[in-house]
């Protein structure tokens, strides 16, 4: 039995629809969500669910908006895939307002709203209770299917569901400490030691994985995370986190092409996260800095702004457009955006973070701060002091803007003075976003 179909041994089975109702469950998305959904309805399909999904039901000459309606009116419930994506349209606030309005008139009518990533709901939204799948952007599956379908049915989830997901919670939350633990100690060993474990909460989705092999990105080993991201794609091959990851192991490893092919498939593909983005506009910087056509600093810029703008709490994607808008030698556009990004940083190391404290040392750099960005990037190492991929990827972007900004040398040595324990302390590449 797999981990799926333990986990869809407890779901509920569907009750008969009524004589007006076609639809157990509609569901209501975004298309940049559409792979997560064809899981959920595949899984519906599975368990006997009749569900709405319009790609497969509306024909290209029916009337959109009311054939909708007419099929929401003839659903006995509804699930919601609510995204940052999915927040923006203003169609699916009108489709959120009327499957409350159904909720509150028509009786036995349920919906369950199914969030895809850390967005907040908005203020209308969140008296609604809501099932996180942000740690399953590969699909639905764990105990999160089970509260979602339960949910629908309006029933409790079975006591052996009970003790099955307060097991597996229990297993992620001790499993996630492990990590951290590993990664701050620098014990690659004991990272890779846990990645081999075969309990379900790790054979059921790649989260804890996913986990490992960005710590042994952080820890400079770029094999292994290749190797366990590797194995994390053909366990889980519609998932989105272990390609990220490979992708930034390429690059971390110097490998622009490999790197680029992978981020540029995911980003033809319509996956636009801040994620995704940030680490293709890595690899077109990559690309600049070995051939130096501005035409790859240019597409790195965009790329970067183009994640900040249609996100504009990320701060990552963020100060990188203000970088790279710098080496375009648009200096009031970055110090713009330098600002934008303080205001969601603030001007303070983040203790134990090392890329927030990071991000908030560069955010000052740009300014000219330069007092303040090297104390901020020793607190930045000092929170991580083993993670020396980290900081060798932080002092190259340091080195640059110090170049950009011709910054004179006491200055400059004040700012790199806390990567002096990198093997090459110092160094200039000047000239590399010239």
């Amino acid at each position: 039995m797999t981990a799926l179909q333990e986990w869809l041994s407890y779901a509920p089975t569907p009750t008969p629809l009524n004589a007006d109702q076609r639809w157990h469950v509609f569901i209501s998305y975004r298309s940049v969500n559409r792979y997560w959904v064809l899981e959920l309805y595949d899984i519906l399909r599975q368990l006997g669910y009749s569900a709405f999904l319009d790609q497969y039901v509306l024909s290209a000459a029916a009337p959109l908006a009311l054939t909708l309606s007419e099929e929401l009116d003839a659903s006995a419930s509804a699930v919601m895939v609510w995204s940052n994506s999915y927040e923006d349209s203003e169609w699916c606030k009108k489709e959120f307002n009327y499957l409350e309005g159904r909720e509150n008139q028509a009786q036995g009518f349920r919906y369950v709203i199914a969030k895809l990533d850390g967005t907040t709901l908005p203020g209308f939204a969140q008296g609604k209770i809501f099932v996180d799948f942000s740690d399953r952007r590969e699909g639905p599956g764990g105990s999160d299917i089970l509260r979602m379908l339960h949910g629908l049915a309006g029933k409790p989830l079975p006591e052996k569901a009970v003790r099955l997901a307060a097991e597996v919670d229990e297993e992620v939350k001790r499993a996630r400490s492990a990590i951290q633990a590993a990664r701050l100690d620098g014990d690659a060993d004991r990272l890779l030691e846990l990645s081999r474990s075969e309990h379900l909460a790790w054979s059921s989705s790649p989260m804890l994985g996913c986990a490992v092999a960005e710590a042994l990105i952080a820890l400079n080993r770029k094999d292994e995370a290749l190797e366990l991201s590797s194995k994390l794609c053909e366990g889980f091959p519609k998932t989105l986190r272990p390609r990220q990851l490979r992708g930034l192991a390429f690059a971390r490893k110097g490998d622009w092409r490999k790197a680029q092919a992978i981020l540029g498939e995911l980003y033809a593909a319509g996956e636009i996260d801040p994620e995704t983005l940030g680490i293709y506009a890595r690899t077109w910087m990559d690309r600049y800095n070995i051939t130096k056509d501005r035409r790859y600093l240019l597409k790195s810029r965009d790329l970067y702004r183009q994640a900040f703008e249609t996100t504009s709490k990320d701060s990552y994607t963020g100060i990188n457009a203000a970088t790279k808008s710098l080496f375009l030698d648009e200096q009031q556009t970055a110090l713009q955006l330098a600002q934008r990004v303080e205001q969601l940083v603030g001007t303070k190391a983040v203790p134990g973070k090392y890329w927030e404290t990071a991000t908030v040392a560069e955010v000052q750099l740009l300014q000219g701060h330069f007092a303040e960005a090297g104390q901020l990037y020793q607190a930045a190492v000092v929170a991580a002091p083993e993670e020396i991929g980290s900081h060798q990827s932080t002092y190259d972007q340091a080195c640059l803007i110090l170049d950009h900004l011709k910054t004179a040398e006491n200055d400059r040595a004040s700012v790199l003075k806390p990567f002096a324990h990198l093997a090459n302390p110092g160094r200039s590449i000047a000239g590399l976003a010239s």
